[in-house]
């Protein structure tokens, strides 16, 4: 994100890492990078290093009526995978440091989630495509890694339902298309121009959504491993002693397409190397659904955004930005394939 949460200070943070995990603080420093989580970087009194992540718990709902207290379990499911993963030998994994009760992950009041992490210093990435064919090929060996590994890593881990969060938000939207009003200006400048753009483009959302709906009826997963569940380049990084991965909110245990729909360049490449490495065949379906799963996630996490107060920040700003790009390229890709 591109701005801290306007209500959480510094100074609280220094004493949430202090109390948490008996760090003393010599300084902390907001850095606008990444997207969904904030991040600082703390430099501890002794001259250590630390990264530490802040989750607005609300953004990360499965729906609009989930209690937040079930949200923060879901998380903290996630990153204890990570933890497991991490402790099982998985060295490429970044993973939480354990707070002073265990856990990775400490509920900072009732809206936010902490956690923090050592500071590794590597190349980083954007998101976007993989630059050549070295870089997935080295993510593509960690993924097998991840999804090779011991039962004892996924014991903690959540299982997929292929829920999409926010759906019920998205879906909303576009039944409220043609009636702007019912969404009040008073939320923000961006409420409006988001049912409009919905109802400008209802069909094809639609269609993309019952196309996921039969792809999601018809799986039938041959395998079910601990995914990550959001691999691109920018949740990777290449340190002194090879690639690691990072950010493991999101880990599940999930059919492997879910990591390797966006690893693939679609020549089919990396499908072959998993299957010779692991013995599993991808199948198309499951590619195309997580392939669609995306678009869909970040759809409805944009219109989630603007159905709550929202201002002119710069993250509003990037988040409209971003949600009109996406859902004319969505329904200019889904008018192409309804006229064939």
């Amino acid at each position: 994100m591109l701005t801290p949460p306007h209500d959480l200070s510094e100074g609280t943070l220094a004493s949430a890492v202090s109390a948490g995990w008996g760090v003393g603080v010599a300084a902390i420093s907001y850095r606008p990078i990444g997207w969904g989580s904030h991040h600082w970087e703390v430099a501890g009194v002794s001259g250590d290093r630390w990264f530490l992540t802040v989750d607005e718990l609300e953004s990360k709902r499965a729906s609009q009526d989930e209690p937040l207290d079930q949200t923060f379990a879901r998380l903290l499911a996630a990153l204890r995978a990570a933890r497991d993963l991490r402790e099982s030998g998985a060295a490429f994994v970044v993973a939480p440091v354990p707070g002073r009760d265990g856990e990775p992950l400490l509920r900072l009041g009732p809206r936010f989630g902490v956690a923090l992490y050592p500071f590794v210093a590597g190349q980083s990435f954007e998101w976007g495509e993989f630059a050549d064919a070295a870089h997935r090929r080295g993510v593509l060996d960690l993924v097998v890694a991840l999804h090779t590994a011991p039962a004892a890593a996924r014991r903690h881990a959540a299982a997929e339902d292929f829920a999409i969060a926010h759906r019920d938000e998205l879906e909303a939207t576009i039944r409220a298309a043609g009636h702007p009003g019912e969404l009040m200006a008073e939320l923000g400048p961006y409420a409006r121009p988001a049912v409009r753009l919905l109802a400008e483009n209802a069909g094809p959302l639609r269609r993309l959504l019952a196309r996921y709906d039969e792809l999601a009826g018809l799986s039938r997963p041959a395998a079910m491993v601990l995914t990550h569940g959001e691999i691109h380049p920018g949740n990777t990084m290449l340190t002194a002693d090879g690639w690691v991965l990072v950010d493991w909110d999101t880990a599940l245990v999930a059919p492997p397409e879910r990591d390797l729909w966006s690893l693939d360049p679609g020549d089919g490449s990396v499908l072959r190397g998993y299957a010779d490495a692991t013995g599993v065949i991808a199948s198309q379906a499951l590619l195309e659904l997580y392939r669609i799963r995306w678009d869909l996630a970040d759809l409805a996490v944009g219109v989630s955004r603007f159905r709550g107060p929202h201002g002119v920040s710069p993250d509003d700003d990037k988040s409209w930005d971003d949600l009109r790009s996406l859902v004319e390229r969505v329904a200019a890709s889904g008018r192409q394939s309804h006229s064939r």
